[in-house]
């Protein structure tokens, strides 16, 4: 929650310089990277040998882990060509070899990767070369989002529950810890540590067992491979979820001992020495929790690594102090505990120092991942990072402006406890007559007013007069009790902080999406090599004798692209020594034999040298025959039969 009492004008002066360092950071950037993306490789993509080559050797622009199935050569018949798995070549962390087999056939060949980036994001593409000459291949690589499988979608789902429980746990404990110690004992703040924690390590645990699935696009059930789970505990992603898992254990034990030691007092009373070395753990806890995100996503790769791991720390940090501390308070405001008691204005107000200063430090690292990760004002609207990352700013905004007016409502709120402003003390001194003795003085039913901090002038009034600050302020003020003005005073910013939290849960799924996002700079320094990932038409020849003379040929069939759905159809009509020929018709029906489907009429037409047709659906993939009558004159004609596979 962005409060405190600055003046509009430091505001305006704050956002001024905000811009400008936004103008001048994106406006001058360079180029890096995040993501690894493949820089090249031999065989290059599209390149026709004369000979066999013995291994094919990817090289990325950093450094990439896979398994045995990561790189895979194939042939034109979808066979493998590569015996053995992947290797690093040399020892060089950035490449990725393998061998081929022996006496492979001339045609195209594919080769499909799926690696893991420094980052410890899973990336994947495709490439062909031909050898002797090209030809078709039945190859169909996957070039869907790499997310779009069963763990992936899982994957994204747990990690926002991670970074959520992270934000309960650290934002909470430091709203206990830093703004009022007292809260540790009220049963709503020790259930929001108890779900913080609870979602971090059933996440955590979760996150682990599906790294494995999530890095190789394998099936749910693969989450407990022994021999996947092995691979993921030696990597850096499973190691810092290990690590993590280490880190909540002691999280829960200073917990632990924190809550039996609040429940021995059994006034509810929060024990003097609540801070010091308590403050100490909690703070080293948190900052071991952050690095192990930022030790193994974005943040570990690409440029000026040394100073993006601690911000990105800072940024995780004071993330969960403002959105798990805005929570908490937002509960707090809004508890119906019996015999419960507000929370102290004076509270509101060290929270309201501690959020601006973690708005500040989240703008500030913010402003400089935004550098690193998207590079250029352009690449804000053309890649999906970028617009992603605009829609978060333009959330962040919002945020900021519902704030403006959480701050006004606890500055007044602030004000008007504070010492100088609260109405004096009326002590109501009624002695029992029969207790006292008739000797001394009976001040009897007087109202003595008693002005906290005032001289002893003015502590008093004389007998049957009443103050006027006892009567509810300074004569003539009209702004009515003030109980019942603070009380308005928290009703609104209990509404504005409910508002600010849910902006709060919102920006913080938008940031999750990010985090699983190639980076701008990524993918605009990423080599082309999707252009192999599937045929882009599928050509088919079916020769042609009528069983006279001059009446050999063949008819070439293309479908473009060759996939379900609309298709575009394209035949020519070739003689026997390769010239162009003229029929006067020529029809092509296509039958889905194993399904029953057809025949489907092409309905092509003659183009003047070639018939077409450019509205053909095909409503189901597999492999289809196509009929091919060819008419030379008003007796002759023939029909002959191929197949094609239609993905």
């Amino acid at each position: 929650m962005h409060t405190g009492s600055p003046t509009a004008r430091t505001s305006l002066t704050v956002l001024a310089l905000v811009a400008a360092v936004l103008a001048l950071v994106l406006g001058g950037a360079g180029s890096a990277f995040a993501h690894a993306g493949l820089s090249g490789s031999d065989p290059a993509d599209g390149s026709v040998l004369q000979t066999a080559p013995t291994q094919v050797t990817l090289t990325f622009t950093e450094s990439v882990s896979f398994s045995d199935d990561s790189l895979r050569v194939l042939s034109p018949q979808n066979e493998r060509a590569n015996p053995r798995p992947a290797q690093h070549v040399d020892g060089k962390e950035n490449t990725a070899r393998v061998e081929l087999s022996d006496e492979l056939p001339q045609g195209t060949y594919t080769v499909a990767w799926r690696v893991v980036s420094a980052d410890g994001h899973p990336i994947s593409g495709a490439f062909v070369f031909s050898i002797g000459k090209p030809s078709g291949t039945a190859v169909v690589v996957e070039t869907g989002s790499l997310d779009d499988t069963a763990a992936g979608r899982l994957y994204g789902f747990l990690r926002y529950v991670a970074y959520s429980g992270l934000a309960l746990l650290v934002g909470a404990a430091a709203f206990v810890l830093v703004c009022w110690p007292t809260a540790a004992a009220i049963r709503s703040v020790r259930r929001l540590l108890a779900v913080g924690w609870v979602a971090l390590v059933v996440a955590t645990a979760a996150l682990l067992l599906l790294r494995g699935p999530y890095e190789t696009a394998g099936a749910l059930t693969s989450a407990f491979d022994p021999s996947r789970l092995g691979r993921t505990v030696t990597g850096r992603p499973g190691i810092a979820l290990i690590v993590r898992l280490v880190l909540l254990a002691g999280a829960a034990v200073l917990l632990r001992r924190l809550a039996v030691r609040l429940d021995r007092h059994d006034d509810g009373e929060v024990p003097g020495d609540l801070g010091g070395r308590v403050r100490l753990a909690g703070a080293a806890l948190a900052l071991a929790l952050a690095f192990t995100w930022a030790s193994a996503e974005h943040a570990s790769a690409g440029i000026q690594v040394p100073l993006a791991i601690p911000v990105a720390v800072l940024h995780l940090l004071a993330m969960g102090v403002w959105l798990g501390g805005l929570i908490t308070l937002a509960v707090l405001l809004r508890r119906r505990e019996t015999g419960s008691s507000d929370i102290p204005a004076s509270t509101i107000g060290r929270f309201s120092t501690l959020a601006f200063t973690a708005i500040a430090v989240l703008v500030g690292t913010g402003v400089y991942q935004s550098w690193r990760q998207v590079g250029s004002w352009e690449a804000l609207s053309a890649t999906s990072y970028g617009r992603i990352l605009a829609v978060k700013i333009a959330a962040v905004l919002l945020v900021l402006g519902v704030a403006y007016f959480s701050r006004r409502w606890t500055a007044r709120l602030v004000d008007k406890a504070s010492p100088a402003a609260e109405p004096p003390v009326v002590l109501m001194l009624v002695p029992d007559p029969e207790l006292v003795p008739e000797a001394v003085p009976v001040p009897g039913r007087v109202r003595v007013v008693q002005a906290v901090g005032a001289p002893p002038s003015s502590l008093g009034t004389e007998p049957g007069r009443t103050s006027d600050a006892a009567a509810g302020g300074e004569p003539g003020d009209a702004t009515g009790p003030p109980g019942v003005e603070t009380d308005g005073y928290r009703r609104s910013l209990r509404r504005t902080v409910a508002v600010e939290a849910v902006l709060g849960v919102v920006v913080l799924a938008i940031t999750t999406l990010l985090t699983g996002t190639q980076p701008s700079r990524a993918a605009d320094d990423r080599a082309p090599t999707a252009t192999a990932q599937q045929p882009q038409a599928k050509v088919v020849t079916v020769p042609f004798d009528m069983g006279t003379a001059n009446k050999k040929g063949t008819v070439q069939i293309t479908l473009e692209p060759g996939r379900v759905g609309e298709n575009t159809v394209e035949a020519v009509v070739f003689t026997a020594d390769g010239g162009l020929a003229t029929v006067p018709e020529l029809r092509l029906t296509l039958t889905q034999e194993d399904l029953g489907i057809g025949p489907l009429d092409a309905k092509l037409k003659n183009q003047k040298g070639y018939w077409a047709a450019y509205d053909l659906r095909l409503p189901m993939p597999g492999v289809w025959t196509l009929n091919v009558t060819v008419r030379t004159t008003d007796i002759d004609q023939v029909t002959v039969r191929e197949t094609v596979r239609i993905t």
